[in-house]
Order: structure tokens, then C-alpha cells, then sequence
């Protein structure tokens, strides 16, 4: 008997060890970062205690208490960003591991009535711009946030935001949650070149706006919101609801919530079409995911209900028998669709074609999004480096890629797309009379695709980089009216494409090079004037003897310490000479009868050396021994 308890309670325990412990085949969580923008601590938010990160070290910008819509989080700041801090702003997020995302910003209103409302601005993911904030977004669900499908490769997520001129862009939340790799794959098309914006998502019949976790969805399928829709109008259809389960809804790779299927619409007419339409951006390729179950207990077998699908008048699907398809009853049934829209709408019409009424129970509509090739890494590190040298204004800006979104490029920058590479490179830089006060770093070679350089009207210093000369496509070189100091550097010369080369209004001195001088005297048109020191070249004083200023410094010392060793052994030799004469005259007036023995020994010598134009040097060196012994009486 206690053999038999012993065994049960082993069992007892390896079925609870088993229940609790996930096996090695169980999926682990996938990974998801919550931002609460402008936040100084970590927040959690109810019903479900969501953890939302604080705002540190991810941008620029400046925190503020938000206003929120009811179908935002629940949070109480943002962060925003002034027009006088730059146009382009961006959250930089790493330690992101690779693979398929949702990314998703909430928008929010400043809570302050000295700020304007409703900003309208335009965002972008990874470079690619996805969204542009309509007028009236403050009022609608769907438009008061941006949501994309977007694949991470580099470990790190970009969201920028650009300013349009309409008010400052401000932001409540940042969602970056990780889903199936192979989350809403459309076809041959789909995949990394590709985003998916969420344009559309509806739970027909649906009572309440809901998000996935208000389903209990899978967490690999993300957090999708869904907005309710109670009918598509005209009085053509009615809500239907179910309590039971539905078969097939939430599995691989999307994942969905069963309780999105346990509602619908329904035509109320076995004639009627159901039919819903949306605006869209026309000339862009949109995919369409509509879902179904069989929830009407007055359907029970196959061919009870059948219908064709249209999409913009064109049939998609022809004779849909939902139970045929899904296998069952009370099962999820999922039809995508992917199309180009020419127009400003886009319509999906259920028409009835056999037995009862036309029926759908959620629709999802995704804009296709190429993405952005981005710019050449090494070149925007490179211009990071110049940013951070010639210490560009705020106003500026210099966040995120320069190059893309091609509608937002950084200021000052031209962008050319390289072919080679399939990136975007730098090949202009028009930075003039931006007040900058840095120095030119050597960095700035690796834009070797740069063909104009224009830096006039600042107060740059130091000297000009000899790396300039490394950059083969160069035409245009425009550094006057600065403070360049220092020779011009010989590798110039080496600039073969060459066109224009301003460098007056400058600091610069010394000979310029006679290979550099033929070179622009034949192909070049130059301006070197109001630069004191330089010579060499026609348009320029004729260089003589010239001395560079710390050899000129050096020989002014040299003179001076010569003249002050001339004046002391001058004065050394006086004070010996008075001395000997001072003694000579004492010994002959205390001994006038005394045999007296007086002996002079002196020795000196001078060497003074000359030296033309550097200066000179004086040694000078005296002995005198003086014997004058007392005379004997």
C-alpha cells in the first residue's frame, strides 16, 4: 500500500514538473520593446500591467504631458519635437535582434493651450516613409497611429519623424513587437523589400474597439487593434454573434485571435450584396486579407451559401463556399488578395450567387510599401563626423538617413543612387553661411562620390585636409570667406576633375606648389586673394626669401639674446677694468718707499659669430690675477 502512494506521488509530481517546465520544442516569447515617449520612469498600464519603457537616450526632442485618444494607451507624456531643433528627428533603438516586426507609433496632443493642435507631420520606419498625418487624424481611431510590418537585418529600429511646416510632431508611444517570420506572406513578392502598412483592420459586428491582447491572442501574432464596424450602411445587413469555439483561427503564422471570428455581418437580403469601401492613395499596390467563419446556425452544410468576391469591380474570388473551403462549420477561413488601385477607393463586394445571403466576419487592408534603399554606411558616418566637428546648429537637424525618405533629405545634402552599391551616396554639399565654427576633418574623403563642395561664409579654422585630394570626382571646391590657416595642400593637384577652386577670404600663407599652380592655371578657375601670406602663382605677390612666422619668431629671439650677452660682457669687462685700476692705485698710495712687486696677468677672448639674418652669438671670458704683496721695512 505505502509502495503504491509512493508511486502515485511520483506520478503526481512528473505530470505537474511536465505541466509547468516548457519542453524544448515549445516556442519561447518573441521579443517586444514598449517605449512611453517622454517618460522619466518605467510605467505599467491596465487592465493586462503592460510594461512600458521610460524615454532615455533614444532621441533629441523635449517631454511634455499628452492628451491621448480613448484608444491609446493609457499613458501621460510624450515627447516633442520643435521645428528649431531640426526638421528630421528620429528614435534609434538597438539590441533589437533580427527578424519580423510590428512597428507601431501613437500620436498625441501637447496639454498645453499655448500649443498649436493637431501637428501634421510625416514618419517613417527604416527609411521608408509610411504614413503622413491627415487633417482631422486627432478625431479618427485608426488614423491617430502609424503601424507597419517591417524586417529588422542591422540589430537596430529607426522611427523618424519630419516636420511638414504644420505644427510640431509629437509622439505618445513606441511599440517594436516581434512576430512570425513569415507573418501575412502575400506571395513571391513578399519579403524584405517590402512593408506592410496597416491601412485598414475591421472585426465586422465587432462591438468595442479591441486590441489582440483583449482577445487573448497568441503574442507571435502581435498586438493588433481591431475597430469594430456594426454594419457597411444602407440598411443591408445586421451583426450575428456565436459563444462557440472556432476551429483553425489562431495557428501559424498569424496567428489570430479565436474571438475575432465569433462575430460577423450578414446581408439581410438572400439578394443583397454586402459591400464596403475606403479611401486610399491612388498608384499603390494594396493587400487584402478577408476573414471568415461559418457562425449562422442556419447554415449547416456545403452549398448553402456561396458567393463571388470583388475587389474594385473585378472578381477575386469566384464561388466562395466557406464550409467547403474551411472544412467545417464554426472554422476560420482566411482569402488574401494582392492588387495595384489605380484610383482613390477601394471596394470589396460580397455578391450572393447560391443560397443564403453573403457573409464576413473581418477585413484587413495593407498598403505595400517598397522599401528604401538606404544610404552607404560609411558615408553617413562620415557625415556624422563632419556634424559633429563643424558643430551643426540644431535647426539643422542630421537625424536618421540623409539620403531617404527621399521626400525628407538632410539639409545641405544632395543624394545620387549608385547603381554599384544599390545605395544612396553623397555627391553635394551646400553648407554655406550656416554659421559653422569647427574645424574640416580628414573623415570627410570618404564621401568620394562628392563632386561639389560649398562651406563659404563660415568660420571654419584649422587647416585644409590633405585628404580633399583623394577625391576623384570633385569639381567644385568652395572654402572662402573662412578661417583656413596653414599652406594649401599639394594633393589638390591630384584633383583631375577639377572646375572651381575658391579658397580667398582665408588665412592661408606660404608658396603655392608649383604643380598645384600649373594645374589650375590651365584647367582651373581659382581665387586665392586676401590670403596675407600666400605667393607663387600670378594674382599673387612673387614669393623672395621667405621665412615661415616660427623661423621669423626664432631669429627675433636669437637677436635679442645676442644683444642682451653683448650689453652684459660689456658691463663685466668695465666693472674688471675699474677694479684693476682702483687696486693700482691703492698699492702705490699706502707704500710709497716700499719695494713693491705688482704683477697683471690678463687674458681674454671674444668669439662673436655672425650669422646672416638668424642672429648671432657672443662668448666672452676674463682672467685677472692680481698679486700686490706688502713691501718689506
Amino acid at each position: 500500500m505505502l509502495k503504491h502512494r509512493i508511486l502515485l506521488l511520483l506520478l503526481l509530481q512528473l505530470t505537474l514538473f511536465l505541466a509547468l517546465c516548457p519542453t524544448s520544442s515549445s516556442r519561447p516569447e518573441p521579443f517586444a520593446m514598449r517605449i512611453s515617449c517622454g517618460s522619466f520612469v518605467n510605467v505599467h498600464t491596465a487592465p493586462t500591467n503592460t510594461l512600458w519603457y521610460k524615454d532615455f537616450a533614444y532621441t533629441g526632442g523635449r517631454p511634455a504631458n499628452a492628451s491621448t485618444s480613448h484608444i491609446g494607451p493609457p499613458l501621460r507624456t510624450l515627447r516633442y519635437f520643435p521645428l528649431s531643433d531640426g526638421p528630421e528627428n528620429c528614435y534609434n533603438i538597438n539590441r533589437v535582434p533580427n527578424g519580423h516586426y510590428s512597428v507601431r507609433i501613437f500620436f498625441a496632443l501637447v496639454q498645453d493651450p499655448n500649443f498649436q493642435n493637431e501637428p501634421l507631420f510625416d514618419v517613417s520606419v527604416e527609411g521608408t516613409q509610411i504614413y503622413s498625418l491627415p487633417s482631422g487624424w486627432e478625431t479618427e481611431d485608426e488614423e491617430s497611429f502609424a503601424e507597419a510590418l517591417v524586417f529588422i537585418s542591422d540589430g537596430s529600429v529607426s522611427t523618424c519623424f519630419h516636420s511638414t511646416g504644420h505644427g510640431d510632431p509629437a509622439v505618445l508611444s513606441i511599440e517594436i513587437l516581434q512576430v512570425d517570420d513569415s507573418a501575412y506572406y502575400f506571395g513571391l513578392q513578399w519579403g524584405e523589400g517590402l512593408i506592410l502598412r496597416t491601412a485598414k483592420r475591421l472585426s465586422c459586428g465587432g462591438g468595442k474597439p479591441e486590441y489582440d491582447e483583449d482577445y487573448s491572442g497568441d503574442h507571435w501574432g502581435g498586438d493588433r487593434f481591431w475597430s469594430p464596424v456594426s454594419t457597411f450602411g444602407q440598411d443591408s445587413d445586421q451583426a450575428i454573434s456565436t459563444e462557440n469555439s472556432i476551429k483553425k483561427a489562431s495557428v501559424s503564422p498569424n496567428y489570430y485571435p479565436e474571438k475575432l471570428y465569433q462575430t460577423a455581418l450578414v446581408s439581410t437580403d438572400s439578394q443583397s450584396n454586402l459591400s464596403y469601401s475606403m479611401d486610399v492613395d491612388p498608384t499603390r499596390n494594396y493587400s487584402i486579407w478577408l476573414h471568415f467563419a461559418e457562425i449562422d446556425p442556419r447554415i449547416q452544410g456545403e452549398g448553402q451559401r456561396v458567393f463571388d468576391i470583388l475587389i474594385n469591380g473585378d472578381i477575386a474570388f469566384k464561388d466562395v463556399d466557406i464550409i467547403q473551403l474551411s472544412g467545417d462549420t464554426y472554422a476560420a477561413l482566411l482569402l488574401n488578395k494582392t492588387i495595384a488601385v489605380n484610383g482613390r477607393t477601394l471596394t470589396i463586394t460580397l455578391h450572393p450567387t447560391k443560397g443564403n445571403h453573403a457573409i464576413i466576419n473581418a477585413i484587413e487592408v495593407f498598403e505595400v510599401i517598397p522599401t528604401e534603399s538606404k544610404t552607404l554606411p560609411q558615408q553617413v558616418m562620415a557625415l556624422q563626423a563632419l556634424k559633429n566637428t563643424l558643430g551643426l546648429p540644431l535647426r539643422l537637424g542630421w537625424n536618421g538617413d540623409p539620403c531617404v525618405p527621399q521626400q525628407h533629405p538632410w539639409s545641405g545634402v544632395d543624394c545620387q543612387f549608385d547603381v554599384t552599391s544599390v545605395k544612396w551616396v553623397i555627391d553635394g554639399l551646400g553648407l554655406d553661411n550656416q554659421g559653422l565654427r569647427g574645424f574640416l576633418p580628414n573623415d570627410i574623403s570618404q564621401l568620394h562620390h562628392l563632386q561639389r563642395i560649398n562651406l563659404s561664409g563660415n568660420s571654419i579654422h584649422g587647416a585644409i585636409p590633405s585628404s580633399l585630394g583623394t577625391m576623384p570626382v570633385l569639381e567644385i571646391l568652395d572654402l572662402s570667406y573662412n578661417f583656413f590657416n596653414g599652406s594649401i595642400p599639394e594633393s589638390l593637384g591630384s584633383l583631375t576633375s577639377l572646375q572651381i577652386l575658391n579658397l580667398n577670404s582665408n588665412i592661408l600663407s606660404g608658396r603655392v606648389s608649383a604643380a598645384l599652380g600649373g594645374r589650375l592655371l590651365h584647367r582651373v578657375k581659382f581665387n586665392f586673394t586676401t590670403n596675407a601670406g600666400l605667393c607663387g602663382i600670378p594674382g599673387l605677390p612673387a614669393c623672395g626669401f621667405h621665412l615661415s612666422i616660427g623661423a621669423k619668431i626664432g631669429i627675433a629671439v636669437g637677436v635679442l639674446v645676442a644683444f642682451l650677452l653683448i650689453v652684459v660682457s660689456s658691463i663685466i669687462w668695465w666693472k674688471r677694468r675699474q677694479n684693476i685700476i682702483r687696486a693700482q692705485t691703492i698699492a702705490t698710495r699706502d707704500a710709497p718707499y716700499a719695494k713693491s712687486r705688482t704683477f697683471f696677468h690678463y687674458s681674454g677672448y671674444c668669439q662673436v659669430f655672425l650669422w646672416l639674418n638668424f642672429g648671432f652669438l657672443c662668448q666672452v671670458s676674463s682672467r685677472l690675477h692680481l698679486e700686490a704683496p706688502f713691501a718689506n721695512f
